[in-house]
């Protein structure tokens, strides 16, 4: 399997970058890998989980720290690596030295009984360009862990009740002494009768065999605010796992993904589209109405003389910035259509007008660039 590659690297962004370099660099790179705009690229889907991942890290500064200073190792179980949880069991005899060293803070009881908070969850949401311009509230379902219903999530059948663990009499640790050259150490470890409970359930619940928790379906309404754009992420508090012995749910994060439109893109919070007009609107000027996102209209004066690339701004009909009542500008780029046909009676007139502006330097005019056009 190869090697992972750096999450600096990755997002093309220096060790030192700051929280907004690095998200301006995930939002680009994700709209580029994202598998529905990019066709091309078979690898696609890859780099954009590659991506998500670097971004995952280095957004959070804590995840950050640690990756900078132990890499991959600091987030591969395998390689000894607590992951997000810390420095702990994964870390075998080391773990047991701390314990020793660092005096177990009351007494040696790490006990795990206490208020645990569940897991955070992460998931991607996929929603149209209008729905990230207009915002839109969305339903969507996923499974998630939650406190059985039938046990209250103690663990136990209803009526039944738990005993104090015959191993380590409630505890949840066990003790053991070693001599080694350097002396004699005393090492703490979980019991793993109660699995660092202190206690044991006689009769387990039916319905979650014992754990306290059940993994069920869920509808989950989300309000999707106006402006957002591909690579951001919304916080739902409390709609992650379930949390244990009484703890608090984890957090949902959802992370957006806007579908790519036909005729609008986007650059920030400036909406661009094109505009085809005839070459005698182009001109003698016009007023063209054009469609808006949404189903709105927008009257569009075209001047005399308008070129082909020529861009025309409109104040104020872009895109919402976020969570503001400000709105960005509309860029319309002008494409001048040229004819391909043209009857007798339009040949007529263009050819006087070619000759009553017949282009004194020697250079092509309008006409010759017509009849270069329709060959």
């Amino acid at each position: 399997m190869a090697a992972k590659r750096d999450y600096y690297d990755v997002l093309g962004v220096a060790r030192n970058a700051s929280a907004d370099e690095i998200k301006k660099a995930y939002r680009q790179l994700a709209k580029k890998y994202h598998p529905d705009v990019n066709k091309d690229d078979e690898n696609a889907a890859e780099k954009f989980k590659e991506v998500a991942e670097a971004y995952e890290i280095l957004s959070d500064d804590q995840k950050r720290a640690t990756y900078d200073r132990f890499g991959h190792d600091a987030f591969d179980p395998t390689k000894g690596g607590a992951g997000f949880g810390g420095f702990g069991e994964g870390m075998g005899g080391f773990g047991d030295i701390f314990d020793l060293l660092f005096g177990n803070v009351g007494g040696g009881q790490r006990r795990r009984t206490g208020p645990q908070r569940g897991a955070d969850r992460e998931i991607r949401l996929d929603i149209n360009f209008e729905d990230a311009v207009f915002g839109v509230e969305k339903d969507f379902e996923m499974q998630r862990v939650e406190k059985c219903n039938q046990c209250n999530g103690s663990g136990a059948e209803p009526g039944s009740s738990s005993k104090t663990c015959p191993q380590c009499h409630g505890a949840g640790q066990m003790r053991s002494s070693q001599s080694t050259p350097f002396g004699r150490f005393e090492t703490v470890k979980t019991c793993t009768r109660c699995q660092g409970e202190g206690k044991i359930i006689e009769k387990p619940c039916n319905t979650c065999k014992g754990s306290g928790k059940t993994r069920k379906k869920r509808t989950i309404n989300v309000r999707i605010p106006a402006g957002i754009d591909t690579g951001s992420r919304l916080r739902m508090q409390g709609e992650g796992e379930a949390g244990s012995n009484g703890g608090p749910p984890g957090d949902l994060y959802i992370t957006v993904v806007v579908r790519p439109h036909e005729r609008f893109s986007r650059d920030g919070y400036t909406l661009i589209c094109n505009l085809d007009i005839d070459f005698t609107q182009a001109a003698l000027g016009a007023e063209i109405e054009l469609p808006l996102l949404g189903g709105a209209t927008h009257q569009m004066v075209i001047p005399a003389g308008t070129q082909p690339g020529d861009v025309i701004t409109v104040r104020g009909k872009g895109i919402p910035h976020l969570h503001s009542q400000r709105s960005g500008d509309l860029k319309v780029v002008v494409q001048v259509k040229i004819p391909t046909k043209l009857n007798k009676r339009q040949k007529e007139l263009l050819e006087s007008f070619h000759e009553e502006h017949d282009d004194k330097d020697g250079k092509k005019g309008i006409i010759d660039r017509l009849k270069d056009a329709m060959g």
